[in-house]
């Protein structure tokens, strides 16, 4: 009984958040189901509190980064990223991937969807031409493209903790899985898209937007910031609070923000919600989900083990979201090391592509793409989900043993 009440406690909440009626925020069921979950004794305050404060830093360094790249936004970043889409050589398909592949990793998923994505829809509509393969690219891309950084993800914050790498390990034993898993998105979508596929109309004027250095030059320091705090032992959420107070200062200055919007764009219910789920997800697996799992995943780093942890991890996504499938593996495979925190990692960021429901950032691009009236269509992005997902995760897996071997854990 303990154990299906903390997984109907967890389906609500998930359920409240992938739905979201009246665009309230998802901490207003996930915070009472982690209450209930406590009165219920499913987990107790101690446990509870523990959990919280295990995940605090990582949801410190996740509003952080939010933040950093809303002031990238102001800074015009993203306007010159859809100048550069727009006027660069190759095709646009191929400028997509690229552009929306850095700025995953870099400035995380979020603000692929929600900053980009409607860049890239400005862009196809100046272009004249079909914005179905460049969307459906920032969307899959979100998932894919942010496995090379600790702070492309709160994944991968969570792995990045789990892991014990510092930032420049975890960064080179994931750059082959990231490099490979993006070739396999963009083969398979030249090929699925093709009738689609066209040079452009026009090409605009070479009239757009200036490349905002200090918005750049922030950004690289703040990444440089990221490595030389991991290897003298600081939590790297401190670089990012000091890229995000510089830009905000400059941004103040000019009038172009206000205190409220930068503290807005940090969505600190979001970070709310993280917490309290992972309460509720304690509770699960306190209630038996990770005794059924802990048998099913292999130690070792070898690669047939790997692929089964990066397999399972997948599933988990699409069953119950990459958010609680990560909570609920990470105390498995970190005991195994490196090795498979990084193929859990992988399963549950490429997993998602598969359905809707994998990650909240997919569910959030649907979202933005329904505000801008361009609907997704269900089975051409499950088809899609199909033809790139298991390749993607045998190749990206492949990287990791490569890097493994390569590098060491």
């Amino acid at each position: 009984m303990a154990e299906a009440t903390s997984v109907v406690l967890l389906l609500l909440a998930l359920g409240f958040a992938i739905v979201r009626p009246k665009g309230l925020p998802e901490i207003v069921v996930a915070a009472p189901a982690a209450g209930l979950a406590i009165a219920l004794g499913l987990v107790s305050p101690q446990t509870a509190w523990a959990e919280a404060l295990r995940l605090l830093p990582v949801v410190g360094f996740l509003a952080a980064v939010l933040a950093l790249a809303y002031l990238c936004d102001r800074e015009g970043l993203f306007e010159a990223a859809g100048a550069l889409m727009a006027r660069g050589r190759g095709g646009l398909l191929l400028r997509v991937f690229v552009v929306a592949s850095l700025v995953t990793a870099v400035l995380s998923l979020d603000a692929t969807v929600v900053l980009l994505t409607p860049v890239v829809l400005a862009t196809t509509s100046r272009l004249r031409v079909r914005p179905a393969p460049h969307l459906y690219a920032c969307g899959h891309l979100a998932n894919t493209a942010s496995l090379l950084l600790p702070v492309s993800n709160l994944t991968n914050l969570l792995a990045f903790t789990a892991s014990g790498l510092s930032f420049a390990r975890f960064a080179a034993l994931m750059a082959l899985p990231w490099l490979g898993a993006i070739a396999v998105e963009y083969a398979v979508f030249r090929r699925f898209f093709a009738a689609e596929l066209r040079p452009p109309e026009h090409r605009p004027r070479n009239d757009g937007p200036g490349v905002p250095i200090f918005a750049l030059t922030t950004v690289a320091l703040t990444l440089a910031g990221f490595v030389v705090a991991s290897a003298v032992g600081v939590n790297p959420a401190w670089a990012a609070l000091a890229g995000g107070l510089v830009l905000a200062a400059r941004a103040l200055g000019q009038r172009r923000v206000t205190v409220r919007s930068v503290l807005r764009s940090a969505d600190l219910p979001f970070c709310g919600f993280v917490l309290a789920l992972g309460v509720v997800v304690r509770a699960v697996v306190d209630g038996g989900l990770g005794r059924a799992v802990r048998p099913l995943v292999p130690g070792g780093d070898s690669l047939l083990g790997l692929l089964a942890v990066a397999a399972i991890a997948a599933v988990l996504a699409n069953l119950f979201n990459n958010l609680p499938a990560v909570l609920v593996l990470l105390p498995i495979t970190a005991a195994s090391g490196a090795g498979p925190v990084l193929a859990t990692l992988i399963g549950v960021n490429i997993g998602p592509n598969l359905t809707y429901v994998g990650s909240l950032a997919t569910l959030l691009w649907r979202r933005v793409l329904h505000a801008h009236a361009h609907e997704p269509d269900l089975g051409r992005f499950l088809r899609l989900g199909l033809l790139t997902v298991p390749a993607a995760l045998v190749v990206a897996v492949g990287g990791l043993w490569a890097g493994l071997r390569l590098i060491g854990p």
